[in-house]
């Protein structure tokens, strides 16, 4: 992964300070992008260990086109328990639980998680039932699967999640926003653009969801994988992540692990969490790190 990590080194060098949403502060470059060999193993991060079953459910959750963190919390993912606590600490329900005591009732109360677990129509909204003119929904998870077997020289195999008219109900609107698949020499490559990348928390998840779901779909297709192209616009550090990013950047990077998919699915949504099996990784012990909200 010495992609990430000279990532990681160009923006310790190169990187401007700025002031965000959070107002954690951020030290940012625009425009970067980084390649990934998917047939020389599986691009997980090895200078800290990252939480894979995390990686997986999230996927799943996206490919269900599911916007409700229950199942990722039933599940016990709780990456994105942040977003609704803070809408639902605005709300007239909200009687000072603590976040824990709110993921509680998220898990045991199905009519609270409707109301309160829902984040509104981000990426599994638009993968799968995309709105657009006079109401037409468009499945775009089934749709380039369709056109990658049937038309797979066309450039038009992009899958998009920002939906400008709906990005104002979104709890974050989308940060990785669209990718393109690409098939040459019965190989197929997918090349994510992301408008916006926290490089210590959020980037090596979304180089191992999409390296997944690249797989995912030269599986069900029948193609060999090609590359994962990563291209960031904002990269950043957020400013309370400069030690643990120094920290990575000491560590030597081990051999990357080996994704093996361990039995034949025909269809994306056949999918299930232990159809995956990671082997031979070895990462250096994790790094804890705050997530700005």
């Amino acid at each position: 992964m010495k992609q990430y990590l000279d990532l990681c080194q160009e923006i310790l060098n190169n990187g401007i300070f700025k002031e965000d949403r959070t107002s954690t502060g951020t030290y940012s470059i625009f425009g970067y992008q980084m390649r990934f060999n998917l047939a020389a193993g599986f691009p997980l991060l090895t200078t800290k260990k990252v939480h894979l079953k995390a990686i997986i459910y999230e996927l799943l959750w996206f490919l269900k086109g599911d916007t409700n963190i229950r199942y990722l919390v039933t599940n016990g993912v709780n990456i994105w328990n942040e977003w609704p606590y803070e809408i639902y600490k605005e709300s007239s329900d909200y009687q000072n639980e603590t976040l824990s005591e709110f993921i509680e009732k998220v898990k045991a109360d199905e009519e609270f998680a409707r109301k309160y677990g829902n984040l509104g129509p981000v990426y599994g909204k638009q993968w799968r039932s995309f709105e657009g003119k006079d109401n037409r929904v468009v499945d775009q998870i089934a749709r380039v699967i369709n056109e990658i077997k049937n038309n797979p020289d066309s450039r038009r195999l992009i899958v998009c999640a920002w939906n400008a008219a709906e990005v104002d109900d979104m709890a974050l609107p989308p940060c990785h926003l669209l990718f393109q698949f690409y098939v040459v020499n019965n190989k197929l490559s997918c090349q994510l653009y992301q408008r916006s990348g926290d490089v210590f928390l959020g980037v090596p998840f979304n180089i191992a969801s999409y390296s997944l779901l690249t797989m995912m779909i030269a599986h069900i297709c029948n193609l060999e994988l090609g590359d994962f192209v990563h291209t960031i616009g904002d990269a950043h550090i957020y400013a309370n992540h400069l030690d643990q990013i120094k920290l990575q950047l000491s560590r030597e990077p081990r051999s990357l692990p080996k994704m093996i998919i361990k039995r034949r699915v025909e269809k994306i949504d056949e999918f299930d969490y232990n159809d995956f099996e990671l082997v031979d990784y070895n990462p250096h012990p994790v790094i804890k790190g705050k997530v700005a909200v």
